[in-house]
């Protein structure tokens, strides 16, 4: 199985640490169940972040047709500004969608083999793109509405589940994702050795389209 991290333009550095880390920790635990991936649509590259210029550097191209987890994360950037003038980031966002990664993306939604997963603003990315229409999804508190005007149906939870894609809301978020990701494929023994390395209680309960509705509190 194979988890790729996808680097783009003004990525939010912590949103791809904080899960690689977790995964990485996770591949090791597993004794080779698990790859873990920088990629990009383009390939083997230094790609700069959106917090003081921070590059990493891609191992290969983001492959839809490899089993696993695809992992998106969100843009650094000001909040705020005239979008004329200021790069903020929804900005950025938009000029992510504008490249090769977008019908990449498509292609591994199309793959059963591959559930795409989302750190804070990665979902709204996908928003933006058309690609989550309909679907349950949580992303930063400020993108909330982002999300609402694409037609995705927002759930103010930590982690949601809704079967190919998993989002998690929050700039520290990724840990939490990383950690769930691995007690969904390999259990909680894993994840639970993970967490313990890590010093690290994972957030909330994932949310998920299922179980009892709740009558209001």
């Amino acid at each position: 199985m194979y988890a790729q991290i996808v680097l783009y333009d003004s990525f939010d550095p912590l949103d791809v640490i904080a899960p690689f880390e977790v995964l990485a920790a996770g591949a090791l635990a597993l004794g080779g169940e698990l790859t873990v991936q920088l990629v990009s649509a383009e390939g083997s590259r230094t790609v700069i972040g959106g917090t003081q210029d921070l590059g990493l550097t891609t191992q290969a191209a983001l492959d839809p047709a490899k089993p696993g987890y695809v992992v998106i994360p969100g843009a650094s950037g000001p909040i705020a500004g005239d979008p004329d003038s200021v790069e903020t980031i929804p900005v950025r966002l938009a000029r992510a969608i504008d490249t090769e990664l977008i019908p990449l993306l498509g292609k591994a939604f199309a793959n059963p083999e591959i559930t795409v997963a989302t750190v804070c603003g990665g979902s709204t990315l996908l928003a933006m793109a058309g690609l989550i229409e309909n679907r349950y999804a949580t992303t930063h508190h400020l993108g909330l509405d982002v999300l609402d005007a694409a037609s995705v149906r927002t759930v103010p939870a930590r982690v949601v589940d809704d079967g190919d894609l998993i989002t998690a809301g929050g700039v520290t978020s990724g840990l939490d994702l990383g950690l769930y990701l691995l007690e969904r494929s390999f259990g909680p023994r894993i994840a639970h050795a993970v967490e313990g390395l890590f010093e690290y209680e994972r957030r909330g309960t994932v949310w998920k389209p299922s179980g009892f509705e709740p009558q209001e509190i």
